[in-house]
């Protein structure tokens, strides 16, 4: 375990490095960025380490993974970011510890999540993500609503019983105009957020960036990063 604590802690300050440079590159203050540690596929145990390393945000992609080590960890001072493709039906299960939905990107999803943030009798943030590889009216590959969409999924989220509204969440395209330009993408997603804001100003959380591509998103003005392998290392399995 001493192992493990002494491999993240190193990981982790290449990563703060990371973001402090970026950050005055861009003429930013380093606390005006928040670290994200995605967590997927990895075991409560690095959450715990994590958590004495002083991390407090973290990140799960599929209920299945993330419901029993939230509750495992559930001591621990964090707040539980759910970033994949969300399901209906396991909007319950997510309610249940996730303190942020990153992934909100449909009408049906916004009813369900408020229907059982309201039972639970909890608040939960929501952003609107937003697929950079959508046409008009599409939805991205990896989820998300076209830009177009954002605006009334956006005033949805802000009337439903249960939700907050906090802002937008992108994840750099790997097709369409976006492809290979993540600058240009996360520079978008600013200027989506900045429409937004006109009709919702508490709306000012920009989730943007990972491993590889933090500083650009630093740059474009993210006010979070999600960052998972430079952190905990190569994924032992994509499963």
């Amino acid at each position: 375990m001493t192992d493990r604590k002494d491999e993240l802690a190193a990981n982790l300050a290449k990563v703060e490095e990371r973001i402090a440079a970026a950050c005055a590159t861009a003429g930013r203050g380093r606390d005006e960025v928040t670290l994200i540690v995605v967590t997927k596929t990895y075991p409560a145990s690095d959450v715990r380490i994590l958590s004495d390393l002083g991390v407090r945000h973290v990140a799960e992609n599929k209920d299945q993974d993330a419901a029993p080590k939230a509750a495992e960890c559930s001591d621990l001072p964090l707040s539980w970011h759910f970033v994949g493709q969300l399901q209906t039906n396991k909007a319950r299960s997510v309610v249940g510890y996730a303190d942020v939905v990153q992934s909100v990107d449909r009408a049906r999803l916004v009813t369900s999540l408020s229907k059982e943030a309201v039972r639970a009798g909890r608040e939960v943030g929501c952003l609107i993500q937003v697929a950079l590889d959508a046409g008009v009216s599409e939805r991205g590959e990896r989820g998300g609503v076209a830009p177009g969409g954002v605006a009334e999924l956006a005033d949805l989220v802000a009337g439903a019983p249960g939700l907050r509204l906090d802002g937008l969440m992108t994840v750099a395209p790997l097709t369409g105009e976006f492809a290979g330009r993540q600058r240009a993408a996360f520079g978008r997603l600013m200027d989506l957020s900045t429409d937004l804001r006109r009709a919702h100003p508490a709306a000012n959380m920009v989730s943007a960036g990972m491993s590889a591509d933090l500083e650009e998103a630093v740059a474009a003005g993210a006010t979070h990063v999600r960052v998972g392998t430079a952190v905990l290392g190569v994924r032992p399995g994509l499963g």
